[in-house]
């Protein structure tokens, strides 16, 4: 059901055909779990939390895709590193 490449278009498809935002999200974990480079990210939310962010949403174009902060952005909930952990406010 998912598409191989997740881009706006092929989820809008995905979404027609029945995916829900939790299915989505659920993927992408295995597949950043799978990256080769686990650097990418300082800091991840906890999985039970954003899973269940997703179950409460409808299947919506946007609804459930990924997306990074830069950490020098301030996002509630989110530490702001700036590229060093110890700075997180």
């Amino acid at each position: 059901m998912l598409p191989t490449i997740l881009d706006l278009a092929s989820l809008k498809a995905a979404y027609a055909s029945g995916l829900t935002p939790l299915d989505l999200v659920e993927e992408v974990i295995v597949r950043r779990k799978a990256s080769d480079d686990p650097a990418v990210f300082i800091s991840l939310r906890p999985e039970a939390e954003v899973a269940a962010e997703a179950e409460t949403l409808p299947a919506g174009p946007l609804h459930g895709i990924p997306v990074a902060v830069k950490d020098n952005i301030d996002v509630a909930g989110l530490p702001t590193t700036c590229a060093c952990p110890d700075y997180a406010t």
